[in-house]
């Protein structure tokens, strides 16, 4: 049973990074929300960490655990919110801060014979978030850095069953300058966690849980050319074989010529896969609609009802394979009970209740990254692990706006060209996702001697590790200039090409 830490989520813009900094230590932590109830007998947590969050803890409705059964169990970090929450349950005084710390700020002193502190130095840059601050640490505990605002900028309680620390700082952001260092130490020194969950180990222990799920059963999956399906059924294969049944619905809002190609490059890696083309009921389906999420769940909704279709000719199918991932599942879910999305996800859940099916997803704890590199263990070309995620309604939600065929060839015609620009500059790898967006706006251009009144398309490309944040990326402007050239001289209905600059938060990576 592989070693474990819990993250309990009050709904900080950070928690997903901590994750990450575990996870680049080859060790597993799991995303919870702080109020869901922890199973300490049958799995083998080592730690927990309580995040930050944008709550104060003396607000009425604040949110609560019991730190003091936890730290009962296992050794505790708290950040932030979890490290003021820790301080009231054990009887010190969080107040609205006088000098409220938001930015750089320098650890003036630290305890350098505490473990968490290992290897640090004194004066080194942390990241300071918040409005409250510990005013008086609890009975039992002591102070272990300060900064020169905050006489507190970490603590521990003395005499609880494990070791129990708080810090006022995020040691998770890229700013806090020895942060990985200290989140290391909890992990490794203090939770003693063993760095054994590589991509190997995850490859055998994924493959034969399918196998004891499975047995001698079948295992439909619908494809659709990225990285997360198609690593997702190269796992289901590796433990199945013949039995695994997929199936690649072509909605009509693929990019140029895609339809073709992912069905030629499937069957090379072996799957057994079927090519169904249901693009013009995809666009009847969608005449008249404008709105982003009813254009979503239509989409969601018709790709359902294709696949099961399909799927209901073949028999003794009793399992249906996912390519939900991490960020799927948390983006999915609120901290608050009940989900406030930031976007519905058809994939996550979505068609089990429908088809009354058993439900694999192999890959439904991994970021973005992880996939690739499980991907690259099994030997998967670098066509599939390199390629950009494109999202599940395709151009649906690239064309804001009614969607139609005249549209869709429109957008692919740019987004065509825009790619293989990224290709030929050697910067398609260096950006984790682009794409073309088809303004649902027209404007006077001129043409030879004759004026034009046409669409404009907006350029998108962002660097980032797992989606969960997103910075744009810096083409140069010469590179973009031969791409708007290019676009506007070869489609027609294009006058005018724009470049987003947003980065996420506050903007998301795709516009609807």
């Amino acid at each position: 049973m592989i070693d474990k830490i819990i993250i309990l989520d009050f709904g900080s813009q950070y928690t997903q990074l901590i994750a990450r900094n575990i996870r680049e230590l080859n060790v597993y932590c799991e995303i919870i929300p702080f109020h869901q109830n922890i199973n300490f007998e049958n799995e083998n947590i080592k730690g927990i960490i309580l995040s930050g969050s944008p709550c104060s803890v003396n607000q009425e409705d604040a949110p609560w655990i019991d730190v003091q059964h936890f730290v009962r169990q296992v050794p505790i970090l708290g950040i932030c919110y979890g490290a003021q929450l820790t301080t009231k349950i054990f009887g010190g005084n969080v107040e609205k801060s006088n000098s409220r710390e938001y930015g750089r700020a320098h650890l003036k002193t630290i305890n350098q014979q505490h473990a968490i502190f290992k290897g640090i130095e004194v004066d080194n840059i942390v990241w300071m978030s918040h409005a409250d601050t510990i005013t008086e640490l609890a009975p039992n505990a002591t102070s272990i850095a300060t900064t020169a605002n905050i006489p507190v900028a970490a603590f521990e309680i003395n005499d609880s069953p494990n070791p129990l620390i708080g810090l006022q700082f995020h040691p998770e952001v890229t700013h806090s300058q020895h942060g990985k260092e200290i989140i290391k130490n909890f992990v490794i020194d203090i939770c003693r966690c063993k760095q054994d969950w590589t991509p190997n180990n995850y490859i055998e222990d994924t493959v034969k849980h399918i196998q004891q799920q499975v047995g001698e059963q079948k295992v439909i999956m619908a494809l659709s050319g990225g990285v997360d399906s198609t690593v997702a059924a190269m796992l289901i294969h590796k433990a199945i074989g013949k039995n695994l049944y997929c199936i690649f619905v072509d909605n009509g809002l693929l990019r140029k010529n895609e339809f073709e190609k992912v069905l030629h490059d499937y069957e090379i890696l072996g799957l057994q896969i079927k090519g169904v083309d249901a693009s013009e009921q995809f666009y009847n389906e969608l005449a008249g609609i404008t709105d982003p999420e009813q254009k979503r769940k239509i989409i969601g909704k018709l790709f359902i009802d294709v696949f099961q279709q399909e799927a209901s000719k073949l028999n003794d199918i009793r399992f249906l394979g996912q390519g939900t991932i991490y960020p799927d599942v948390i983006e999915s879910v609120s901290v608050n009970g009940p989900s406030v999305m930031i976007k519905s996800h058809h994939n996550v859940g979505g068609l089990p209740e429908k088809m009354n099916m058993q439900l694999i997803e192999p890959l439904r704890s991994l970021f973005k990254d992880e996939v690739r590199r499980i991907g690259t263990a099994l030997g998967l070309p670098a066509n599939f692990i390199q390629r950009h995620p494109f999202p599940g309604p395709g151009l649906g939600i690239r064309i804001l706006g009614e969607v139609n065929s005249d549209k869709v060839k429109m957008l692919q015609e740019a987004d065509d060209i825009y790619i293989q620009h990224l290709h030929k500059h050697n910067l398609y790898h260096s950006i984790w996702q682009a794409g073309t967006i088809l303004l649902p706006v027209q404007s006077v251009g001129v043409m030879g001697d004759e004026r034009t009144y046409e669409y404009t398309i907006a350029l998108r490309a962002v660097t980032s590790v797992d989606g969960m944040t997103a910075d744009w990326a810096h083409i140069p402007y010469e590179i973009l200039a031969l791409i708007s050239n290019e676009i506007i001289n070869r489609v027609k209905g294009i006058n005018r090409v724009v470049y987003d600059i947003s980065s996420k938060p506050p903007a998301t990576i795709e516009w609807e």
